[in-house]
């Protein structure tokens, strides 16, 4: 899972609103499309998640994996998958923050793999389209509050 894809976007708010919201992994049915549900499974001494079940519907497929999160105070999380799915085997992903004119840049990276026989090519595809996806919902999510 070496390979992984990304994107950047600006926010027009600072990094901790929008780490806030990005924090809040119970609200992101409202903003992120495809996400069905998640269950935050423990968290730190700051309230964040460290381990989650997320439930997602990917079109042509649904799933539930558990995540284990790392936060870096208001400019990055990752997190990493430690319970597959039916259908996701391995998944690693980000957010970084960063100050920048009136608001934030925020990357998000990721790397999924399934258990079904893809080409790399369609993967890049498939993780771009969740990229582009939660990244414009986050936007619209952060700006509009």
């Amino acid at each position: 899972m070496a390979e992984r894809t990304s994107s950047t976007i600006h926010i027009a708010a600072s990094p901790a609103e929008v780490m806030a919201v990005i924090a809040d992994l119970a609200d992101y049915p409202s903003w992120a499309s495809g996400i069905r549900g998640i269950e935050v499974q423990s968290t730190d001494g700051d309230g964040r998640a460290e381990r989650a079940r997320l439930t997602f519907d990917g079109g042509p497929f649904s799933d539930t994996v558990g995540l284990e999160y790392t936060w870096t105070g208001d400019t990055a999380v990752t997190w990493r998958l430690v319970e597959p799915g039916a259908v996701v085997t391995g998944l690693h992903g980000s957010y970084e923050l960063a100050a920048s004119g009136d608001g934030a840049d925020v990357t998000y990276q990721l790397a999924v793999d399934v258990r079904i026989p893809m080409i790399g090519m369609v993967k890049r595809k498939g993780e771009k389209r969740i990229i582009d996806s939660a990244l414009k919902g986050l936007k619209r999510h952060v700006e509009s509050a």
